[in-house]
C-alpha cells in the first residue's frame, strides 16, 4: 500500500466520520432555533398577559381603558397619561410580536390572531386619536400595519356592549 491509497482510505473514513457528525449538528441547531422560537413566543405572551392583567385587577384602569376606546381626546390629563402609558406598551408588544412573525419566529396563524386583536382594538376612534399623537414613537413599518387597519374603517365592536354608564373611576 503506498502513501496515495492510505491517504484516499483517509479521506473516505473522515467522510464516513463527517457527515453524522454534520448530521447532528444540523439536527441540534434545529431544536435549538424551536425551542429559541418558543421562548420568544413564550416572552411576548407573558408581557401581554401581565400588561393586560391591570385590567382586571383594577378598575379604575379598566374605566379608563373603555373610556380612552372611545375618546382618547375626552379623557382628563391624567387618564390620558395612563391610558397612553397602557396602550404605548400593549402596542410596543403587537410591535414586537410583527417583527417576530417577520422573522418567522411566530407562525403566520399566530400573526393573525394577534391582528385581529390589533384590528378590534384599533377599530376605536379614541385608540387612532391616540394613534396620531405616538405613531412617531414606532417603526415605519409597524406604522403601515397599523395604518392599513385603520384604513379598513371597520367599526368598532368589541366592547359595544359594555355600558360606559357603569364605568367605576374618577370621570364617567
Amino acid at each position: 500500500m503506498n502513501w496515495e491509497m492510505l491517504a484516499a482510505i483517509g479521506q473516505l473514513a473522515a467522510v464516513f466520520v463527517g457527515i453524522p457528525s454534520l448530521i447532528y449538528l444540523a439536527v441540534q441547531i434545529r431544536e435549538q432555533t424551536k425551542e429559541r422560537r418558543q421562548s420568544a413566543v413564550h416572552a411576548l405572551t407573558v408581557q401581554w398577559g401581565d400588561l393586560t392583567e391591570s385590567l382586571h385587577d383594577n378598575a379604575e384602569t379598566a374605566s379608563i381603558f373603555l373610556r380612552g376606546m372611545h375618546s382618547f381626546t375626552d379623557l382628563d390629563a391624567v387618564s390620558k397619561l395612563r391610558f397612553s402609558a397602557f396602550f404605548n406598551r400593549l402596542i410596543n408588544i403587537f410591535e414586537g410580536m410583527f417583527f417576530s412573525h417577520r422573522q418567522g419566529i411566530l407562525t403566520g396563524s399566530s400573526w393573525r390572531a394577534v391582528e385581529r386583536t390589533m384590528n378590534d382594538l384599533i377599530a376605536y376612534p379614541g385608540v387612532q386619536q391616540w394613534w396620531e399623537t405616538r405613531r412617531h414613537w414606532h417603526t415605519e413599518e409597524f406604522d403601515h400595519v397599523v395604518a392599513e387597519l385603520i384604513a379598513k374603517g371597520d367599526k368598532p365592536n368589541a366592547f359595544s356592549t359594555y355600558d360606559l354608564n357603569e364605568l367605576v373611576g374618577p370621570e364617567k
